[in-house]
């Protein structure tokens, strides 16, 4: 685990402090040991779909589509309690850290921890959820057939790509988020009906570029942060702020009236609501 993954389970366990108070009991603090790694390899269920599950604390993940599997790859890791497990019951699958995956030790065991997963999910249509502590974050979703996306993590640095049209029709696409800094890219790939990203203070990137297939509504909700919208050239999008605090900014060709700013366009519609706190809201317009 490099620095940036050491201040930002730094700065997870902070915010943890100030905001509740968590019994540690008598949890141990976990032994570093060798580098081990663990092969995934979970074939596709004879279903049409399937729900699969990521489960991890800090560390880092590597997403990609392409994979001949359900989802396979390999898991390094060198905290024993840490072998990830893997659950099959029907079409669910779960893929989570062993031991506590909310990083509860009286101690934390170090910056040589090494936890870096690198999977691929397969060509079934997925409902995928990512739940993670302070870690890193790299998606590359573009072309993964994703019926929804749920995503939930702490103290983070994400980047998550849409390069190519999801196949499938997204119900909703949920991104949950703490202190972090997060980029979601090529927005209207994913193929969405419904987006609702909601964090805590940091700075936060939603590019809504790609091929927008249909109408769709995002609702946002942030703390005291830098928050950029990026609307691409063409794009019909009308933007709505209820955040009296927040300080806005446009860069090319808008409409304003009172609290909503209009990009003018043809085709389907995105309509999106914005509720920060005293925040830097930015519309780009390109």
């Amino acid at each position: 685990m490099n620095r940036v993954l050491a201040g930002l389970m730094a700065l997870s366990l902070a915010t943890l402090a100030c905001s509740v108070n968590v019994d540690m009991g008598s949890q141990a603090t976990p032994a570093i040991g060798p580098t081990e790694t663990e092969t995934i390899d979970v074939a596709a269920p004879d279903s049409e779909s399937a729900q699969l599950t990521l489960a991890m604390g800090a560390g880092s993940l590597t997403l990609t589509g392409g994979g001949e599997a359900l989802v396979s790859g390999t898991v390094d890791y060198n905290v024993t309690e840490w072998k990830p497990v893997v659950e099959v019951d029907g079409d669910a699958v779960t893929v989570r850290q062993g031991g506590d995956t909310n990083g509860n030790f009286n101690t934390w065991p170090g910056s040589s921890v090494v936890n870096d997963w690198q999977l691929a999910v397969g060509d079934t249509p997925l409902d995928l959820t990512i739940n993670a502590g302070a870690y890193q974050g790299n998606l590359k979703l573009g072309a993964v057939p994703l019926r929804r996306l749920e995503i939930n993590d702490g103290a983070a640095t994400a980047n998550v790509r849409f390069d190519e049209l999801n196949p499938e029709e997204m119900t909703e696409l949920i991104y949950k988020t703490g202190a972090s800094t997060v980029t979601l890219t090529g927005l209207a790939n994913a193929n969405f009906e419904t987006l609702r990203f909601d964090s805590g203070a940091g700075s936060y990137t939603l590019d809504f570029s790609g091929d927008l297939q249909r109408d769709a509504t995002v609702e946002i909700s942030s703390g005291v942060s830098t928050l950029t919208l990026i609307i691409p050239e063409g794009t019909h999008a009308i933007v709505t702020s209820d955040s009296a605090l927040s300080s806005i900014t446009t860069t090319g060709e808008w409409s304003t009236s009172g609290s909503t700013y209009t990009a003018a366009g043809e085709g389907p519609t995105l309509t999106i609501t914005v509720d920060t706190g005293v925040s830097t809201l930015n519309l780009i317009r390109k």
